[in-house]
Order: C-alpha cells, then sequence, then structure tokens
C-alpha cells in the first residue's frame, strides 16, 4: 500500500513540474490579433500577459472608437490566448497524474 502511496506522490510531483514548465513555456507563446479594420493590432502570450498594442494613428480623435476597437480586439485575443491556456495546461497536469480508481 504505500508503495503505492509513494508511486503516486512521485506522479503528482511530475505532474505539477509539468503544469510549471507548461507556464513557463506558454509565457513565450504569442497570439496576435487585429481588429476587423486593421487599425488595433495588440499581441499578448498564452498566459494573458499584454505584450503590445498597436493603435492606428485615425483612432486617437476619437476616444469612444478607440475604446469599442480595444475592448473587442483584446477581448478576441485573450479568448483565444485562453483556450491555448486551458488545453496545454490540462495537458500538462493530465500527463504525469497517478491513474486513481474512481477520479
Amino acid at each position: 500500500m504505500f508503495g503505492d502511496l509513494s508511486g503516486m506522490m512521485d506522479k503528482l510531483k511530475k505532474a505539477q513540474e509539468e503544469v510549471e514548465k507548461t507556464k513557463v513555456r506558454l509565457d513565450s507563446v504569442l497570439i496576435d490579433e487585429t481588429s476587423a479594420d486593421g487599425k488595433i493590432k495588440v499581441t499578448l502570450t498564452a498566459n494573458r500577459n499584454i505584450k503590445s498594442i498597436a493603435i492606428d494613428d485615425s483612432l486617437l480623435t476619437d476616444a469612444e472608437e478607440l475604446e469599442d476597437f480595444l475592448i473587442i480586439t483584446l477581448n478576441k485575443a485573450i479568448e483565444k490566448a485562453s483556450k491555448i491556456n486551458v488545453t496545454e495546461m490540462a495537458s500538462a497536469a493530465k500527463s504525469g497524474m497517478p491513474n486513481i480508481p474512481g477520479m
């Protein structure tokens, strides 16, 4: 019994290490999103950290329009990054999980 427990603990530790490695790797995965008219471009990591925002000068005269474009474009980019993040983190966690009956 204790041998199995020790083996499960080792597998859990490996799963945790794999998750941490995946978090680090996802910081280097960049997602670019551009607004429909191409006037705003955002880049963020798969960990959902914004790296850059480029705004066309024509949007600088209308704050409301700029805000609308930013919200839409950022939300699209965050959605893409979240999908990648969830998939990769689930895969990393699952790869090292012990086979526990009933789970």
